[in-house]
């Protein structure tokens, strides 16, 4: 018989260390700065791969503000209501619908969050619809709407990589009244609309009364900003029926 003093030592210190663990499961590296790169492919992927496994060939993305309300005071109610009759229509009438095929077209995606998102995600559900909401992590915590499809409702960290997905998919743009958060998605488009960086798409802006009196598109051109026909990348209209007939004239 060995003695004690003769027995292996245990091992226990060097499983129990950080840098023996699986580099897939050791969640402090991955959230490293070093796996940045990383964490930007995994974002890509996960969707993409949600995505092919629905067959979802082409969105049509919704933006607007999250604090539109239904039943709000003055347009806030209004609003709502016409992005959930969109997102009825659009999901109806464009493809989205498994009664098509396989492949699906023109599903509604949006932010994920309350108000106009909520309300376009809520119209593509009470149509018997898939829809997708691409959540990005906030300081103060959004949460997804209760109306995106589960297993088409994601979260993201990047907002660069969020943006990606809300755009690579897309074969229109409906941008309803919105704050900072709206016309960074919209000018994200339609720079890149501009910069053939993206096919050109119909965007459509809701409710023409609003939007001239938020951004002066006129005093862009006036002041040699951008040319006149760069103001044909966008059109108008009054609501989701207008909407609709903007995105498939």
């Amino acid at each position: 018989m060995p003695k004690p003093s003769d027995a292996a030592p245990s091992n226990a210190t060097q499983m129990q260390s950080s840098s023996y663990r699986l580099a897939a499961l050791d969640q402090e590296f991955i959230l490293g700065d070093s796996m940045r790169g990383a964490r930007f492919m995994l974002e890509y992927a996960k969707a993409e791969e949600v995505l092919r496994r629905w067959h979802v060939l082409s969105t049509i993305v919704v933006f607007g503000s999250a604090r539109a309300q239904e039943g709000g005071p003055g347009r806030w109610g209004h609003w709502y209501a016409e992005a959930r009759r969109f997102g009825r229509i659009a999901s109806e009438r464009g493809g989205a619908l498994s009664n098509n095929g396989p492949e699906r077209r023109n599903v509604i995606a949006t932010g994920g969050g309350p108000g106009i998102m909520a309300a376009a995600n809520r119209g593509a559900s009470e149509a018997g619809a898939p829809s997708i909401g691409f959540n990005i992590t906030l300081p103060q915590e959004q949460e997804p709407n209760p109306y995106s499809t589960p297993e088409l409702t994601f979260r993201f960290h990047y907002f660069a990589m969020r943006k990606m997905h809300l755009a690579m998919r897309a074969s229109a743009l409906v941008v309803f009244p919105g704050g900072f958060g709206t016309l960074d998605e919209l000018f994200e488009i339609l720079t890149l609309q501009q910069t053939r960086k993206a096919p050109q798409i119909p965007t459509v802006l809701v409710d023409r009364g609003y939007w001239p009196s938020v951004v002066n598109f006129d005093a862009l051109v006036e002041h040699g900003m951008v040319s006149a026909a760069d103001l044909s990348l966008f059109s108008f209209a009054d609501d989701a029926e207008g909407a609709w007939t903007k995105v498939f004239r």
